[in-house]
C-alpha cells in the first residue's frame, strides 16, 4: 500500500510536470474520506534547484528522504543532461527494495539511466520515444500510449498522461471509487486507460461540427444495453464507418474498447459499494454474464471479482446508484 511518496528533482526539472506529481500525491483530501500521504520533494542536495522555466525551487530534503518511500516519482527532466549519480543510485535502490518508481514525460530517461527500463515495456512523450529507444536499446519502448506499468516501473507520456498514470495507481491501490473522487477533485476524466493513444486527430473540433460528448453520455447511461456500433451509428444518424472514425478521432480509441472500459469501471464501483452478486453486476453493466466480467477484470486488474471486492470493499451499506 502506498503511504509514503517522494518526487526527485534536479536542475532543469519541469515545474508543470512536478506540479502534476504534487497535485496527485501531495494534496490533503482527507475531508473527502481519502487517504493522505507522507509526501516530499527531494534533490541530490537540499537547497536551490533551477527549473526549466528559469526560476528556482527551494528543496528541503536530500535523497535520504527517498530511502523508505513506497513510490518514487521522476517528473520531466532534461533528456540531454547527465542524470546525477546519486539519483541513479536512489532509483535503483528504491526498485530493488520493492518500491514503485514512476516517470512523467522525459523522466523516463532518468529511469533508463538507472537501468530500470532494461527488458521492460515503457513509454514517454511521443516526440521522444524514438530517442528513448535509441538511447536504451534494451528497453521495449511502446510509442504513443498514455502509460505503461511493468514490474513496478510506471512510465507515462506528457503532462496529462502523468495524471492518468497517477489515477491508475490510485485505482490500483485504493479502488475505482477513490480514483473517481480524486479525478472529480482535479476536474479530469477518470477513465483513460494506459493503452489509449497519446493524442487524437482533432483535439479541437471545428466550429461547425458537434462533438461526441452527448453520445458518450448516452452510452454511459445505457451500459446495460447491447451497444453495437451499427446501432449506435444509426441512433446518432451516422454511417458505421463515420461513427467509428469520429469516435477514434475524439477519444483516441475504438467504440468497443471505450465501452468495455466504462463497463469495467462501473462494475468495479458496484463491487466496492454494493452487495449485489457478481452475476447481477455483470448484467447491470452489460457484460451479461459473470464469466465475461471475470475475464475483463482479471485481464486489467489481475483479480477475480471476489478478490477485487475483498481488497477494495468499502463499509457495508445499502445498495447505491452509481453514476458516471
Amino acid at each position: 500500500m502506498i503511504t509514503n511518496v517522494v518526487a526527485i528533482v534536479y536542475d532543469g526539472v519541469s515545474p508543470f510536470e512536478l506540479g502534476v506529481v504534487c497535485e496527485s500525491w501531495g494534496m490533503d483530501r482527507s475531508e473527502m474520506g481519502l487517504p493522505t500521504f507522507d509526501f516530499a520533494v527531494c534533490a541530490p542536495e537540499p537547497g536551490t534547484v533551477r527549473t526549466s522555466m528559469g526560476f528556482d525551487l527551494q528543496v528541503h530534503h536530500g535523497l535520504d528522504r527517498a530511502a523508505d518511500a513506497d513510490l518514487v516519482v521522476i517528473p520531466a527532466v532534461p533528456r540531454a543532461a547527465d542524470v546525477p549519480p546519486a539519483v541513479v543510485e536512489a532509483l535503483r535502490e528504491a526498485h530493488a527494495r520493492g518500491a514503485r518508481v514512476m516517470s512523467v514525460c522525459s523522466g523516463a530517461f532518468a529511469l533508463g539511466a538507472a537501468g530500470l527500463l532494461d527488458g521492460r515495456r515503457c513509454t514517454a512523450h511521443w516526440m521522444h520515444t524514438d530517442e528513448l529507444a535509441a538511447r536504451f536499446p534494451k528497453a521495449h519502448v511502446v510509442p504513443e500510449v498514455l502509460y505503461v506499468d511493468d514490474d513496478r516501473v510506471l512510465t507515462s507520456a506528457g503532462t496529462a498522461a502523468g495524471l492518468d498514470a497517477s489515477l491508475y495507481l490510485w485505482r490500483e491501490e485504493f479502488g475505482a471509487a477513490a480514483a473517481s473522487l480524486v479525478a472529480r477533485r482535479m476536474v479530469v476524466p477518470p477513465q483513460r486507460e494506459g493503452g489509449q493513444a497519446q493524442f487524437i486527430a482533432n483535439p479541437v473540433p471545428e466550429c461547425d461540427s458537434e462533438t461526441l460528448g452527448p453520445v458518450l453520455t448516452w452510452i454511459v447511461e445505457h451500459l446495460d444495453e447491447e451497444l453495437a456500433v451499427d446501432d449506435l451509428a444509426a441512433r446518432f444518424a451516422m454511417s458505421p464507418r463515420t461513427f467509428a472514425r469520429r469516435f477514434r478521432a475524439e477519444t483516441g480509441t475504438t467504440p468497443h474498447a471505450w465501452i468495455t472500459t466504462q463497463r469495467l469501471h462501473r462494475a468495479e464501483q458496484l463491487l466496492e459499494g454494493t452487495d449485489r452478486s457478481v452475476d447481477q453486476i455483470a448484467n447491470d453493466v452489460g457484460f451479461m454474464n459473470a464469466a465475461t466480467l471475470r475475464h475483463h477484470l482479471r485481464r486489467v486488474r489481475g483479480l477475480s471479482p471476489q478478490q477485487y471486492r475483498r481488497r477494495f470493499r468499502t463499509a457495508p451499506r445499502e445498495p447505491v446508484e452509481v453514476t458516471a
